[in-house]
């Protein structure tokens, strides 16, 4: 097969599962998880149930596949926050900042529950774990964080104390648990 045929078959198969994906994402936001169907699905990003079953074998695959996207693309997001900054100390506040704010607007309820049992969910927070750490650590080697807790200690720390953002009240709330957050890790 010509190598412009098999790009352009890669290119419109990417483009059916990233519009999948989308139309999944806003019928459940409108009616709920337990409510979207297959045949919504099709409907909704203009393709027939036929072809739906040929890229996803249910509903749940497709919510799994949108879950995985979107928490690659947080990670994606956390990476370009910490490019942005020079100072280790500034782009480790930056990085926990947005870590906050991801956390704050997470789905909940049965959605979350579902989403976050799946394996590829494991694998992204072993790798927030990681980054994190090595974070802490180029930070710690400043002076400017403190060096008496090993750096995987406090990202276990950061991360959880972060996580809690996802029930806070508002975007000011959220900012005040990063001060706090990071008033903990700093050397006195």
């Amino acid at each position: 097969m010509p190598r412009l045929w098999s790009d352009t078959i890669e290119t419109h198969r990417r483009a059916v599962r990233d519009a999948t994906l989308d139309a999944t994402a806003a019928l459940v936001a409108e009616h709920g998880v337990a409510s979207v169907t297959m045949s919504q699905i099709a409907a909704r990003t203009g393709i027939g149930r036929a072809t739906l079953y040929k890229y996803f074998p249910d509903v749940d695959a497709i919510l799994l596949a949108w879950h995985e996207r979107q928490v690659a693309s947080h990670l994606d997001h956390l990476v370009e926050v910490r490019d942005q900054r020079a100072d280790a100390g500034e782009r480790l506040e930056a990085v926990l900042t947005a870590f906050a704010f991801i956390s704050h607007g997470r789905h909940g309820g049965d959605v979350g529950a579902f989403l976050h049992r799946s394996e590829h969910v494991v694998r992204a927070q072993q790798e927030l774990h990681e980054f994190v750490r090595n974070l802490l650590a180029d930070a710690a080697r400043t002076g400017k964080l403190r060096d008496d807790v090993a750096p995987d200690e406090l990202a276990t720390y950061c991360l959880h104390a972060l996580g809690g953002a996802g029930s806070l009240p508002s975007a000011a709330s959220v900012h005040r648990l990063v001060a706090v957050t990071m008033n903990g890790l700093r050397s006195w």
